[in-house]
């Protein structure tokens, strides 16, 4: 089956340690979906190409076209993969408002996994402090397994390294399995439940 896997990640910096996590993890759930026989593509989204977008959407209350493509990108996903760096011990700012911004049903019953980098692994609580609870409240299917990656997990033969990768495969798996054990998302038809004509005419 055709899969797609849509990877939001909010670095804010090129390159960045946020990125590159959303690329491996990107790249374990394919293999992982493609060992379970399914075909699959990957869309990457940088939120920070958005950001000017993301506030007018925010204030307006409509997204431009370019905005609009990307949350429907989101909503269409079989199965999402969230990265942020941590600031102030949460997510970053732009993250919140690219979710701010995905319509709060868009992701119900959604396989996602979530991530995050940090400066520190003190802070890897954030995983369960605040990305959890923030796909919990959208109603989607979090993966057990989050993954966070603290400067020592990047330095070269480092013994953490091996433990990140491990996350990362087990996290990837986790995914894989959920998106695999469901049938794709489908849209709602805008065009599908229109509202009877004698009501509009009454101002229902």
């Amino acid at each position: 089956m055709n899969r797609t896997l849509a990877v939001v990640s909010a670095g804010l910096r090129l390159p960045s340690s946020t990125r590159m996590l959303a690329d491996r993890l990107a790249d374990a759930a394919r293999h992982e979906l493609e060992r379970l026989g399914d075909d699959v593509g990957i869309v990457h989204i940088d939120v920070r190409d958005h950001s000017h977008d993301l506030v007018n959407h925010l204030l307006a209350g409509y997204p431009s076209p370019e905005l609009g493509r990307v949350l429907d990108t989101v909503a269409r996903a079989d199965g999402l993969i969230a990265v942020t760096p941590t600031f102030t011990a949460s997510y970053n700012g732009l993250f919140k408002m690219f979710f701010d911004c995905v319509d709060d049903t868009s992701l119900v019953n959604r396989p996602v996994l979530i991530a995050a980098t940090g400066g520190t692994g003190r802070h890897s609580l954030v995983l369960e402090h605040a990305l959890r609870p923030l796909f919990a409240s959208l109603r989607a299917v979090v993966v057990p397994t989050g993954v966070f990656a603290a400067p020592e997990d990047w330095a070269a033969g480092d013994a953490d390294q091996v433990p990140l990768s491990g996350r990362i495969e087990r996290a990837a798996a986790e995914l894989a399995r959920e998106v695999h054990g469901r049938h794709g998302p489908v849209a709602d038809d805008p065009y599908g439940n229109p509202t009877p004509f004698d009501r509009l005419l009454r101002g229902d």
